[in-house]
């Protein structure tokens, strides 16, 4: 399972880390003496979060890359913390999918509570519409294990959340440095009577393998052979066989599928991550940016969208010019019609001013229309149907997550 561990600056998200590597075996041996010794040098007790700068060396001592991936493994299963040096390349990875986690967890400091900075993480939780999440409030330590503490900093935190449309599964009282509730109970926190860190997240549902999804086959292109039509494309998800049902889309025309087609072997049913063709039994009008489903459990067909947009290019983008929307083989010329909310990836902050305008980097809220229907899935089911570029002057200016 994919996950991504969000907080204000300082709030113990290396040391978190670097206790659940510890806490989990998840380290060599000598990694862990290397870094005992480093702090034993440096007059110091045990600090976890030397861990994750460890690491941090060892990796800028390599090529930088913008996403970081750390492993961990509880007995049930293993574990990837995508783990992006800054903001900027963390939503961009996620929109356009170089990552894709399924879980989010959001680290506040006891002491400090919610700070602006926690506020507009979690906003890029909903911006991202992620619905796994756990909330850690740490650091319990300094304000002396008080419940009293704990409930005002969590009151504070559901109350902020609603707006968002943001429900926490599991919000759990920790000191991270200590190991208290992360993989076992704090006997300091007593009247605590939930689960820990790691017993939360071993009870959230890792995404379903796109083979065991509802069928969906774009189609990349049409070919001519020994006079049939033989329908090509990669199925993105679900399974196709001969003598299925089928519904294309948008025209929502339906057939069955006469034969499956794969080359250079003989084979009647494909599954997801294949690139084949079909047949169908009548004979139809199938194009490129079709997409094929079982008539039981169809994506959606509009003109109309909402949207996360991350806005890449070094040119502006005002609402008021065309642009075309490529989405899996789709591609449709498109116009938005307003912008409701922008921020700067890098500070999380919103921008109040130019709401006609997208800059370099900046991340926005929008309305699309289409000039014709396409076919969408939600990007937390099918992330291929949910999710779009941009292209400008013929070159990819913005990468979009469908929300609505």
């Amino acid at each position: 399972m994919n996950i991504v561990i969000v907080g204000h600056v300082d709030h113990g998200k290396s040391t978190l880390i670097g206790r659940l590597l510890y806490d989990t075996r998840s380290l060599p041996p000598d990694k862990f003496e290397e870094v005992k010794n480093t702090c034993k040098s440096l007059g110091k007790d045990m600090e976890f979060g030397f861990i994750l700068d460890h690491l941090q060396e060892e990796r800028e001592q390599g090529i930088t890359i913008d996403t970081c991936q750390i492993f961990f493994k509880t007995p049930k299963r293993n574990y990837v913390i995508i783990d992006a040096p800054g903001h900027v390349e963390f939503i961009k990875n996620m929109i356009t999918g170089a990552s894709q986690a399924e879980a989010a967890i959001l680290i506040i400091d006891a002491k400090e509570g919610v700070k602006e900075q926690t506020k507009r993480h979690a906003y890029i939780l909903g911006m991202l519409g992620l619905k796994q999440i756990i909330v850690l409030i740490n650091k319990m330590d300094l304000v002396d294990y008080k419940e009293k503490r704990f409930n005002e900093v969590k009151d504070n935190l559901i109350k902020f959340l609603q707006n968002l449309k943001l429900k926490p599964s599991y919000i759990v009282p920790i000191i991270a440095k200590d190991g208290d509730n992360i993989a076992k109970r704090s006997d300091k926190m007593d009247w605590y009577k939930g689960k820990t860190f790691l017993e939360c997240l071993d009870g959230f549902e890792v995404m379903k393998k796109n083979y065991e999804k509802a069928l969906r086959f774009p189609i990349q292109d049409v070919y001519k052979i020994d006079g049939n039509r033989i329908f090509a494309g990669r199925v993105e998800s679900g399974t196709i066989k001969n003598g299925d049902e089928i519904t294309i889309l948008p025209t929502n025309t339906k057939t069955k599928v006469k034969s499956v087609e794969k080359f250079l072997k003989n084979s009647t049913k494909a599954g997801a991550g294949e690139s084949i063709g079909i047949t169908t039994e009548d004979q139809l009008f199938i194009e490129r940016g079709n997409v094929i489903s079982h008539p039981n459990n169809l994506p959606k067909v509009t003109d109309k969208i909402k949207a996360n947009v991350f806005w890449m290019s070094k040119k502006d983008f005002n609402i008021n010019e065309m642009i075309t929307l490529k989405l899996a083989t789709q591609e449709v010329s498109a116009k938005i019609e307003k912008i409701e909310k922008k921020i700067n990836s890098a500070t999380l902050e919103e921008i109040k001013q130019d709401k006609n305008t997208l800059k370099n980097n900046e991340v926005g809220t929008m309305i699309i229309k289409t000039l014709s229907p396409i076919v969408v899935d939600d990007f937390n089911y099918v992330p291929e149907l949910g999710r779009f570029v941009f292209e400008k002057d013929m070159i990819t200016s913005a990468g979009g997550i469908i929300t609505k």
